[in-house]
C-alpha cells in the first residue's frame, strides 16, 4: 500500500461502509474504502430507498429514530449534487386479524418509548390515508407519517462517497490492509474475511412497472399476512413485492400471482399496472434479522448482517462506529448487537420485517 499508514481501512463501498468512512474522515481520521467492484455495486445498488422508523425492538427503533433526523436533511448534510428527493409519504402496515393488530400495537408501544410518532389506525382511518384502499377484511393498521422514500437512493450512496479515498481492490485477507483499525462492511461477503459470523445471503425480488404519470399510491402499504408490499416511487414507477419470494426466479409466476391477488383484494386501482420488470436484490441476513455491530478482535470491527435495513440506519451506525474507533466510546448498540450475542444465546429477534 502506497503512502502513509491508514488510521482505518473500511472494506465495502455500500451505503454502510461509505457512511462509516465519511464519519471517520469528518473526525480527522485517515481512512480509505476498499471495494472489489464499485460504489454501491452490491445490495446498496439494488434497493428502493425506503426509510422507516416502525420496528419492534428498542434497539432497532433507536437506530432508526437517530437516522431519521439525518435523512430529513440529507441534501444539505451530504452536499448532494442533485436533489435526493426524500418524501415523507408514510408507511402503513395492515392487519387482517386481531392477533396481527395486537402485534402491531405492541410494536407501536415500543416505538413510542423511543419517541417515534407512529399510531394504530382503524380500517376507516387507513382508507383515508391510502385513497383507493379496500378495507374489507382489514382489522386495522399501524401508521407513521414520517416514514418515506428517496427518489434517488443510488444518488444517496454516491453522495456518501464524495471526497472519500475509494480504492478498487479485491481484499482476500485482512493482513493485506495496513491500518490501525479495520471495519468490514461487506454485506453477505463479510464472512469471507471474518469466517464464523452468522451471516447468510438471501435473494429478494422486486417487481417494477414502467413510469406512470398518474399518482396511484403515495404511502407504502405492507400486508405481512398477504406477503405483499407496494409503493409508487417519485419517478412514477410502481414497486410491488411478494415478501415471501426467495431463491432463483423460477417461481416468478407464483410471485406475480400473489402480487396480483393482493392488489385485487387491497389496491384495485393498481389492477392495470403492468409489472414487467423483476429485479433481484439481496439481504445479508442474521438469525435474528438484526445487524452485527462491534469488535470481532482487537482493531477489527464488523458492520454487516443488516437483513435489508442497512440503508435506513446507516447514519446511526456510522456515528456509533466512529465514536468507538476514534473516541473509545461504546454505545449500547455494540453490546446488544455485538457479534458474540449468538454464542451467548442472547438474540434480539425483530418482529416487524419486510
Amino acid at each position: 500500500m502506497a503512502g502513509p499508514r491508514l488510521d482505518v481501512a473500511v472494506v465495502g463501498a455500500g451505503v454502510v461502509g461509505l457512511a462509516v468512512a465519511r464519519e471517520l474522515a469528518g473526525r480527522g481520521a485517515r481512512v480509505a474504502v476498499f471495494e472489489r467492484t464499485g460504489i454501491g455495486a452490491g445490495a446498496s445498488g439494488v434497493q428502493p430507498g425506503g426509510v422507516r422508523q416502525q420496528w419492534g425492538t428498542p434497539i432497532a427503533c433507536r437506530l432508526a429514530r437517530e437516522s431519521a433526523g439525518f435523512w430529513a436533511d440529507a441534501d444539505e448534510r451530504l452536499d448532494a449534487r442533485v436533489p435526493l428527493g426524500f418524501r415523507r409519504c408514510g408507511y402503513l402496515f395492515l392487519a387482517h386479524s386481531a392477533e396481527t393488530l395486537a402485534r402491531l400495537a405492541a410494536n407501536v408501544a415500543v416505538q413510542h418509548a423511543e419517541g417515534i410518532p407512529s399510531r394504530i389506525v382503524s380500517p376507516a382511518e387507513a382508507a383515508g390515508l391510502v385513497p383507493g384502499l379496500h378495507t374489507a377484511g382489514v382489522a386495522g393498521g399501524a401508521w407513521c407519517a414520517e416514514d418515506g422514500y428517496f427518489d434517488r437512493p443510488q444518488g444517496v450512496v454516491e453522495s456518501f462517497a464524495q471526497g472519500l479515498d475509494v480504492r478498487l481492490q479485491d481484499v482476500r485477507a485482512l493482513d493485506e490492509l495496513e491500518a490501525g483499525a479495520i471495519v468490514v462492511a461487506a454485506g453477505a461477503d463479510t464472512t469471507a474475511l471474518l469466517p464464523g459470523l452468522q451471516i447468510e445471503r438471501e435473494d429478494r425480488w422486486l417487481f417494477y412497472s414502467d413510469p406512470i404519470a398518474e399518482r396511484l399510491l403515495e404511502p407504502l402499504v405492507v400486508s405481512a399476512e398477504r406477503r405483499f408490499a407496494a409503493k409508487q416511487l417519485g419517478d412514477g414507477r410502481v414497486l410491488a413485492s411478494d415478501l415471501g419470494a426467495r431463491g432463483d426466479d423460477s417461481q416468478r409466476g407464483d410471485w406475480r400471482a400473489n402480487v396480483r391477488a393482493a392488489i385485487d383484494d387491497l389496491l384495485p386501482r393498481l389492477t392495470y399496472v403492468d409489472f414487467r420488470l423483476l429485479v433481484r436484490g439481496e439481504y445479508d441476513v442474521t438469525p435474528d434479522h438484526q445487524p452485527l455491530l462491534g469488535e470481532v478482535e482487537p482493531g477489527v470491527w464488523v458492520a454487516a448482517g443488516f437483513s435489508g435495513h442497512g440503508f435506513m440506519i446507516a447514519p446511526a451506525v456510522a456515528r456509533i462506529m466512529a465514536d468507538a474507533i476514534v473516541d473509545g466510546a461504546r454505545d449500547e448498540a455494540l453490546t446488544v448487537l455485538g457479534p458474540a450475542r449468538f454464542v451467548e444465546n442472547r438474540p434480539v429477534p425483530e418482529p416487524q420485517l419486510v
